[in-house]
């Protein structure tokens, strides 16, 4: 998933119902159709992009007070004929960076996200969603190392860029490739729905590949041996 994508797609989804939520892995339900995790700072858009991608403008609730999610959140999605896939989930990390929620609460945030990336097989793709009007911020660019140390198939989503100017979005383009070894990230509004075809087709073959590895033989190896959180990564 190195190259450049243009919008092209969006699917229809004929359903949408979430599932659960779940405070600790023993919640979460049987792995099932393709997984996609959305994660990202509190206020970063993230409610309004699970719309988008939903079809339905209340399915994630949004709230003037960020930092409402506490758990995995998981909804499902069934889409229409046209899609290459017909079932997925999509799920609802908790936001960090939050300083209202108390210490105590964040700190059972990152084991429950690093159990569920680690174990979690049907999980296809990690979206790491930046506000653009922010950049990158250490928390970003150390979860995505950690996820590549994983095995984890990440994408980078710069949210809210109808906020940004032409030459803007350029240089945050270019900044993100050098960031995160040349990848482009996709750039995306919730609100105007630019950059949503974009993400659908990383979604898509995300799912074609974690499929694809699924029906390959096992060669033995344990994506869940390294024992490195993402915030311990930069420990002295």
């Amino acid at each position: 998933m190195t190259r450049d994508r243009t919008p092209t797609f969006v699917p229809d989804v004929v359903d949408a119902a979430f599932v659960a939520e779940a405070r600790d892995l023993a919640g979460m339900p049987a792995p099932g159709p393709p997984e996609i995790a959305i994660s990202g700072r509190s206020n970063v858009g993230k409610s309004t992009l699970l719309n988008r991608l939903a079809g339905r403008k209340g399915l994630a609730r949004t709230s003037k007070t960020p930092g409402r999610t506490r758990g995995l959140v998981m909804f499902s999605l069934r889409l229409g004929r046209a899609a290459p896939i017909s079932d997925l989930r999509l799920i609802d990390l908790p936001g960090y960076g939050y300083a209202q929620v108390s210490r105590s609460e964040r700190q059972t945030w990152q084991p429950l996200i690093e159990g569920y990336t680690r174990v979690r097989r049907s999980l296809a793709l990690f979206v790491i969603l930046i506000d653009s009007r922010r950049g990158v911020e250490d928390e970003e660019r150390q979860l995505y190392e950690w996820l590549g140390t994983e095995h984890v198939p990440a994408q980078i989503v710069l949210t809210k860029i109808d906020k940004l100017s032409a030459t803007e979005r350029g240089l945050l383009r270019e900044r993100c490739r050098k960031t995160f070894g040349g990848r482009a990230p996709i750039m995306i509004s919730g609100e105007t729905g630019e950059g949503v075809p974009a993400l659908w087709a990383a979604i898509f073959e995300a799912a074609a590949a974690a499929a694809a590895a699924a029906r390959a033989p096992n060669l033995g190896a344990d994506p869940a041996s390294s024992t490195q959180g993402p915030s311990d990564a930069q420990d002295p």
